[in-house]
Formats: C-alpha cells, sequence, structure tokens
C-alpha cells in the first residue's frame, strides 16, 4: 500500500512528497507526468546502475546515454567526480527544464543532488533512494554535499528535492553490511526524538533484520515523518535541525579518517555510543540508556567501540574542521534520554579525552 507523507517549506513556499511503497515502474511514470518534454539524466553508481539503471532508464523512454555512472563508494562524493558529471550533462545540452534523478544510496543523493543545486543555479531534482540509509535519512530534506581531503560533507548546499520515491523491496537486493549501516540511522531516530520508536525497534529487531517488508515499510516511514518534521520547522538547521547531527561530530571523523573504509552508518554507530558516554558527563543521560543504545546496535551488527588506532590525537585536527565548529569550540548534540536530544552543548577536548583515550 502507498503512503504519501507531504514535505512544506514554508519560508520557501515548497512542497514536495515522499512517496513510499511505489515501485520503479510507477516512479517513472510519475516522474514522466510531473516533467512533460524535460530531459531527464538519471545519476547512479556502478552496483546500482548494473541492477536497475537500464530498467529506470526505459520506463522514462529515454537513451541509455542519459544514464551517468560514477563508481560506487564515498570516494566518489568528490569535486572531481562532480566537474566530470557537470561537463556529461554540458555535453548532453543539459538545460534548466532538465531534470537530474539521483538513484542510490546516500552517496549519490548528496553527490547528484549538489550538481543539481549547482548546475544552472538550479534544476530540478529527484530522488529514488535505493539503500536503507538514503531511504530513511539522506534522500529527505534537502542536504546535499560533496567531501573535502579535511573532513566529509564540507562543500554543499541545501536544496529540497522536488519528489521522493520510496520502494523498500530493492533492498533486498542491498548487500547485509550496507543494510545494517543503514539501520544505524533509524535507531538513531528513535534516540533523539521518539522513545515509543525505539522500543518499537529494540522489539523488532530480528524482522528487520529478516527484511519484514511490512516493517522495513513502518520504520521507513516513521524515520521520514521525524524528518520532515524537524525540516519543516528548521531547513538550513539554524536551531533544531542541529539534532539529527548526534553521533555525527565524532562519527564524521572517524569516518573520514578510515578513509571510508568505514560505511557512514559504522562510523555513526559508534559516533552515538561515544556522545552517549559525552552525554553522562554533561547532559546528566543515564547509564542505563547508554546501555540500551550499545544494545541494540550490536544486535544490528553495527560496532559501537572506537578502534584503538584511533586515537584522541588523531581525531581532534578531523573534529576541528566539523560544521559545528564555532569560534574553536565544538557544539555536540547529545542526549538526556532515550528520546529526547538536546543541542549546541560545547565539548572541550579534555571532556572528550574522559571517553576517548
Amino acid at each position: 500500500m502507498k503512503r504519501i507523507i507531504r514535505v512544506d517549506i514554508p519560508k520557501d513556499n515548497f512542497l514536495y512528497d515522499i512517496q513510499i511503497g511505489i515501485s520503479l515502474t510507477e516512479a517513472a511514470k510519475d516522474i514522466l507526468r510531473r516533467f512533460p518534454g524535460s530531459k531527464k539524466f538519471i545519476i547512479t553508481d556502478s552496483h546500482v546502475g548494473r541492477l536497475y539503471g537500464r530498467k529506470l532508464s526505459l520506463a522514462l523512454n529515454q537513451s541509455s546515454r542519459f544514464v551517468l555512472t560514477v563508481p560506487a563508494g564515498e570516494k566518489s562524493k568528490s569535486r572531481k567526480i562532480k566537474d566530470r558529471l557537470e561537463n556529461k550533462l554540458l555535453q548532453l545540452r543539459a538545460d534548466r527544464h532538465s531534470v537530474i534523478i539521483a538513484l542510490g544510496g546516500g552517496m549519490i543523493g548528496d553527490l547528484a543532488g549538489f550538481v543539481a543545486a549547482t548546475l544552472f543555479r538550479g534544476i530540478p531534482l529527484v530522488q529514488i533512494p535505493t539503500s536503507l540509509l538514503a531511504q530513511v535519512d539522506s534522500s529527505v530534506g534537502g542536504k546535499v554535499a560533496i567531501n573535502h581531503p579535511h573532513g566529509k560533507n564540507l562543500i554543499g548546499a541545501f536544496y529540497q528535492p522536488h519528489q521522493v520515491y520510496i520502494d523498500a523491496s530493492v533492498l533486498e537486493t542491498l548487500p547485509d553490511r550496507e543494510f545494517q549501516s543503514g539501520l544505524a540511522e533509524v535507531i538513531k531516530y528513535g534516540a533523539i526524538l521518539d522513545a515509543d520508536f525505539f522500543n518499537y525497534i529494540e522489539r523488532n529487531h530480528q524482522k528487520i533484520l529478516e527484511r519484514d517488508l511490512t516493517v522495513l515499510t513502518a520504520i521507513i516511514k516513521r524515520c521520514c515523518e521525524l524528518k520532515r518534521n524537524v525540516v519543516q520547522k528548521d531547513e538550513r538547521e539554524s536551531g533544531l535541525r542541529k539534532i539529527l547531527n548526534f553521533g555525527h561530530t565524532v562519527g564524521h571523523a572517524i569516518e573520514s579518517l578510515s578513509h571510508f573504509r568505514l560505511l557512514h552508518g559504522e562510523a555513526i554507530s559508534i559516533g552515538m555510543v561515544t556522545e552517549a558516554k559525552l552525554s553522562t558527563r554533561t547532559t546528566g543521560l543515564a547509564l542505563t540508556d547508554v546501555f540500551r543504545l550499545q544494545s541494540i546496535l550490536d544486535r544490528c551488527h553495527l560496532p559501537t567501540e572506537v578502534p584503538p588506532s584511533y586515537t584522541l590525537r588523531k581525531l581532534l585536527p578531523v573534529i576541528s574542521y566539523d560544521k559545528k565548529n564555532r569560534g574553536g569550540i565544538v557544539y555536540y548534540t547529545l542526549l538526556t534520554g532515550i528520546g529526547k536530544a538536546v543541542i549546541d552543548i560545547p565539548v572541550s577536548a579534555k571532556t572528550l579525552s574522559t571517553v576517548i583515550s
């Protein structure tokens, strides 16, 4: 059964729908209806393109030359690849009425979204996320970016999609490690915003790991609703939206130091446990809540300990480049309880040293 979540950005007078439970073919029909006569460029990666690129291209009645494929992996989220995509789009005579379709996981959504945000000062963007992480988080809300050697997502924009189409059934082809990585963001939503949802994840984690379609659809829908509620109130992260950064300050630093050998969700899982431990020292989080968080991440086969080689001395320079650094002070989103988070908590290197050696 199809579910529709409407996102209303009042400041920009901009509306779009997240359509959950829609097949690739149905999504193509809807795109053709919404954008008649426009060239539609599919940006995908080498893994997803092999599975779904041709199918979507045929459903859009377009030549395969309009499918632009980049190597799979976070390293493609770079200035070099963005430049290559822009050159190809211009060679193919893209114009201001063209549509970019991001077909893939979080890396593709971020990269293709940033291309759409900057080409001709912005052309329509459609998100078709094919990973759990992208379906529950990165395809919604309009954050697009590429990485820089100094850190993750340092170059980017806020640019809302025109539509998001989510088909949970495509997760059947997702490798276990990628699927588990996406669960970190699912658990994050419960930890920061919804204790009942956190309880639901704890009760149903085995069905989630078995990829029960009914349960998957339910968690995708709830994550999208929670993110929608935050983004509508604070699109550009001036306040409330910072709540979504829980686990990401330490997590992004670990991800960068690993040269992206760790997947995003794996690094965020470690970051969440580390920042939960910080919360016991700064915002009064109970140790029992740290154990609950760590336990559900463990049961979802996610790492929860900072690797010994990632010392505080190595992490601090990377954290200092974090977007949440203001005037040399890094501000964190931390927990006060399961389902309750607070933003803009300054954490010194000395305090961080109590949880990272």
